[in-house]
Order: structure tokens, then C-alpha cells, then sequence
């Protein structure tokens, strides 16, 4: 059980910063009718960001453009030379804030709290309403420069850190799993010195579209420097754009704590069944509307593996695949703490006992959405889930194999051409395989099993012998065919992945 403490106090003076206005409309800027923009953000008033400006880079070559994202906000009409105006200069979007805005926030970083953080190489944007779901989004930055809280940091993200980021954002959009997307990568022309790459290496400047950048770590600012008030206003603000059902609840705040462990749930069965491990899940790394993002260390499962860490300098295994959902509800108690001056600890302490119940149960859903099987019976599913899950335990096989292998049912013919077939010869999978071909398999399922992609060879992965695949001709020859190939590759699967679950 994760147990909830009361928040160490620390002061602090805020700095005044100019309360900034929208920005008037561009001239000439092609928007469509798509294109809402809604900057909420500076409404919170100057103790939530510092006034920056973007980076001044010698160079601007577009990498990558995610013109998909950019039609559900309205900016697929964007000129190459438009594009870099906005997403490398930074250049205002109509209507919208009229400076970039750097984030300031507390953390704890590998269960060590730290209060000296902030967004340090990156910033918000822009915020805008998506076309369809009318969600606001935010547009924020990474590589855009030094701002006040980049401590000795330079303020930029290396090309290929912006490449990784790049696929690692696309693979789990394909798969399903709750991610900010990818929107821009713009190499800048600077040769930076890192210590885990050779070097000097090239730069890039990224900009990434979410649901939100209302991190745990914010909240932990606000109750550090005792600033009860705009922690009240952060929480208003929280119910009113995240999480409206709220306000009607007996106690708004209970209410909104318990949507965050929901959503932050869903969130870690959505990385188990992916095989994804974030490899850094500091209080400022997670977000209250359950949205992973900021890909550092990140890795894909290569076996089933629960001790398999994705960062190098996580030593004692605290980030680990089979230890994430552990992270996350210890996160989500520091968030707690924050929200105690509003409402009493019994409620808050019932909510987030219901957190690993609510992980199980919603990672028996997703993995049986990668399965392309009913979960309509959940005691079923539960049951189905744990003998899976077992038998992966005990026998580590490649993790993305199996659930290609299993798709639809674990149907004999797939089993029998699968390179890892005696896999499926152990004991422990004879009960989970009958299990499986018991459960109804979703209406598309069928279909799905006989299109081009489920007769492919090898399922789409991005392991990181690929990522270096990726990377290695963009280094040696400025080649960006490997990348174009990959990203057309993830998108198929995708396709062929939401048509089998839209089906049902």
C-alpha cells in the first residue's frame, strides 16, 4: 500500500513576471476553420512561468512534420518556410500566447526531491481546441533554449534524442497507449557536447502537441512554497479544463484526485501491455490527465523481462518494467499530499488505495485489446490475464512476438509458423493458449487476421538495435530514408490495429 505524508514546507518569495496577453492574429498565415485557438495557461497568472524567448538557431531544416496532428488543429495549410517560422523562430500563432512560457515546477527526481526544477530546455507554446474531441491542447517545446531554470544545462536536445523521441511517439500512438504526439523536428545547425554520445553532435529543436502539462510536480511547487492560493486556483483550473464532472461532485477536490488515479492507471496497463518502460518516472514526468511523455531513456521490452530498466543510471532497478505501476502510485501519494490542505486524508487515502485494482483491472483490458479479444466478461478477462501473464513470467519469450503470434485467439496455424513455436510446447501455456481460445475475439479480429500485416513475417517493433538502425545512416550520410520507412511502417500498423479494434 502507498501511504500519503504530509508535504515538507519550504519558502520561497515569487518573482513578479508581466501577465502576457494573446497574441494579435498573423497576417497571411493560412489557418482553417480547425484552427480554435484557447490559451488558458497564462490565466493562471505569473507564479506558474517565467517569459522566455526562444533560441536564436543558424539553421532550420524540417526532419519531421506531422501534418496528420497538424489537420486536427488546423495547420496542415502551413508553408515549409511558415512551418519554421512557427515551430524553429517561434513566431507567434494568431491569436494565441504571445511569448513562449517556461513551466516552473518541483520533483522528485528518483525519490529525492528536488526544487530546482522547471522547464529548462523547453516551454509552452500555443493552446488550441482539437478539431472533434474539442480537448485543449498544448503545444511545448524541447531543445528551445536556455530559460531561467536550465541550471548549467545549454538549453538543447541532440538530433538523434529528437529522432528517438520521434519513434518512440508514433510506436505507442499506433499501439493505443495515452501519448503527447510528436509534431515538429527541425534540425538547428549547433554542435553540441554530450557525455552519453560522441560529440560533438548534431542539434534539433522539438515540438511536441498534448492534453496537458499540469504535472505532480507542479502541485509540489505550490504546497512547498506554502502558496495556498494559487495551489486553490491550480485546482479550479484543473476541474474546470481537465476533469468538469468534478465540480459537481460533494468534494470537488476527492473527486478530481480520483480521475487523476484513473487516468494515471489506465496509463501504466497501457505502457505493460505495450512492453514499454519510460525509464524515468519522476513526480515531473507525470501529468494529471494520465499522458506519458518526455522520452529520454525510453526501451521496448526485447523478452519478458520485469527487471529490465531502460535508463543507465538507474542503478537499483527503481524504473523498472515490472516496478512502473509501484512508481506511479507512489507519484500519485505526493500528489495527494498537495491537495490535503483542501479536503481531509481518509478520502484521499481510499482513492488512491484503489490504484493497483484499477492497474490490474485496466491492463486485463488493454492486453486484450492488443489480443483482439472481448473483454466483456472482466472476472474472465482477469482470470485470462493472469494465466497470460504467468506464462510469459516463466518463459521470457520475445515480448511483441507472442502477442503477434496470439492475436485473434491463438489460432494453431499462427502458433505452428512461429518462429518460437516450442515456446508455446511449455506446460505453463497449454492452460493460458486454451484460455485465450476460449475468449470471443472482437467482430474485426477475422479481418484482421487475414490483411497484409498479420501475414507479415515479423511484427513491427522498435527495439534498440532498430532505433540505432534508424539513427546510424542519419549520422553517417544524412540519409532519412531508414526514418521515412519506419514511421510509414508504425503507421500502417496502426491502420490495421484501430481497423481491427473500430470494427468491434
Amino acid at each position: 500500500m502507498v501511504v500519503i505524508r504530509r508535504a515538507g514546507r519550504r519558502k520561497c518569495a515569487l518573482r513578479p513576471v508581466d501577465f502576457p496577453a494573446p497574441a494579435p492574429t498573423s497576417r497571411g498565415m493560412p489557418v482553417s476553420s480547425a484552427y480554435r485557438p484557447d490559451p488558458r495557461h497564462p490565466s493562471l497568472g505569473p507564479a506558474f512561468f517565467d517569459v522566455v524567448d526562444a533560441a536564436r538557431f543558424p539553421e532550420s531544416a524540417i526532419r519531421f512534420r506531422n501534418d496528420r496532428a497538424a489537420a486536427t488543429i488546423g495547420l496542415d495549410g502551413l508553408t515549409d518556410a511558415e512551418w519554421i517560422a512557427h515551430f524553429a523562430r517561434f513566431e507567434p500563432l494568431p491569436d494565441n500566447i504571445p511569448k513562449p512560457l517556461a513551466l516552473r515546477y518541483h520533483g522528485h527526481q528518483f525519490r529525492h526531491y528536488n526544487p530546482d526544477l522547471g522547464d529548462g530546455r523547453g516551454f509552452l507554446y500555443a493552446q488550441m481546441r482539437e478539431a472533434g474531441t474539442d480537448r485543449l491542447l498544448d503545444f511545448s517545446t524541447k531543445g528551445s533554449g536556455r530559460t531561467p531554470w536550465s541550471r548549467s544545462g545549454d538549453g538543447r536536445l541532440t538530433l538523434k534524442g529528437g529522432v528517438r523521441e520521434v519513434l518512440a511517439t508514433e510506436l505507442l500512438e499506433a499501439l493505443g497507449v495515452s501519448t503527447s504526439r510528436s509534431f515538429s523536428l527541425i534540425e538547428t545547425g549547433e554542435a553540441l557536447e554530450r557525455n552519453d554520445e560522441p560529440s560533438p553532435t548534431r542539434s534539433a529543436v522539438l515540438t511536441r502537441l498534448s492534453y496537458s502539462h499540469l504535472r505532480i510536480g507542479l502541485f509540489q511547487r505550490l504546497a512547498a512554497h506554502e502558496e495556498t492560493e494559487a495551489l486553490r486556483r491550480l485546482i479550479d483550473y484543473a476541474i474546470e479544463i481537465y476533469y468538469p464532472d468534478a465540480a459537481a461532485a460533494p468534494d470537488p477536490v476527492v473527486a478530481l484526485y480520483d480521475s487523476v488515479v484513473g487516468a494515471v492507471a489506465r496509463l501504466g496497463a497501457e505502457w505493460t501491455a505495450a512492453g514499454f518502460v519510460h525509464g524515468v518516472l519522476n513526480t515531473d514526468n507525470i501529468v494529471i490527465t494520465g499522458e506519458s511523455f518526455d522520452y529520454g531513456p525510453w526501451r521496448f521490452l526485447p523478452l519478458f523481462e520485469p527487471g529490465f530498466t531502460a535508463a543507465y543510471f538507474d542503478e537499483t532497478g527503481l524504473y523498472a518494467y515490472g516496478r512502473q505501476l509501484d512508481a506511479l502510485g507512489w507519484n500519485l501519494a505526493r500528489l495527494a499530499e498537495c491537495l490535503l490542505p483542501f479536503t481531509t486524508l481518509k478520502p484521499l487515502q481510499a482513492s488512491l488505495e484503489t490504484f493497483f485494482a484499477r492497474a490490474v483491472r485496466e491492463t486485463a483490458l488493454a492486453t486484450h485489446r492488443r489480443l483482439l479479444l472481448s473483454a466483456e466478461d472482466e472476472a474472465a478477462a482477469m482470470e485470462r490475464n493472469t494465466l497470460f501473464y504467468t506464462a510469459m513470467r516463466e518463459t521470457k519469450p520475445p515480448f511483441e512476438r507472442v502477442f503477434f503470434d496470439l492475436m485473434g485467439g491463438a489460432k494453431v496455424g499462427r502458433i505452428v509458423a512461429s518462429p518460437i513455436a516450442e515456446t508455446y510446447e511449455a506446460p505453463v501455456w497449454a492452460e493460458a493458449i486454451a484460455a485465450l481460445r476460449a475468449a470471443p475475439a472482437l467482430p474485426g479480429a477475422a479481418a484482421a487476421l487475414s490483411s497484409t500485416y498479420a501475414r507479415r513475417l515479423e511484427p513491427t517493433t522498435m527495439l534498440i538495435d532498430r532505433v540505432e538502425g534508424v539513427w546510424a545512416p542519419i549520422a553517417e550520410q544524412d540519409d532519412w530514408r531508414a526514418l521515412e520507412a519506419a514511421i510509414k511502417e508504425i503507421r500502417s500498423f496502426g491502420a490495421f490495429y484501430q481497423a481491427a479494434l473500430g470494427a468491434a
